[in-house]
């Protein structure tokens, strides 16, 4: 892996907490936030446990912040 690629993934993480709600984070940085491997994050998306990544282009899917911080935020309160 690139080791830009690999920084970007890291700072999309550390900085998570203060992305607008309108921001994509691609499927490694929800890997991490939710401590699983990226196959776990596509087949609870499918399974409907997490929020649906949206289709950004013909080769780029990724997740909408404010949609992950409110399935956190219901979980936390269901808990």
């Amino acid at each position: 892996m690139d080791t830009r690629k690999k920084d970007t993934d890291a700072a999309a993480l550390a900085s998570f907490d203060t992305l607008p709600d309108a921001a994509f984070v691609r499927v490694k940085t929800v890997a991490a936030l939710l401590s699983v491997t990226p196959c776990c994050v596509w087949k609870w998306a499918r399974e409907g446990r997490i929020p649906a990544p949206k289709r950004l282009g013909p080769q780029v899917t990724a997740w909408s912040v404010g949609d992950l911080r409110r399935a956190r935020a219901s979980k936390t309160e269901a808990a």
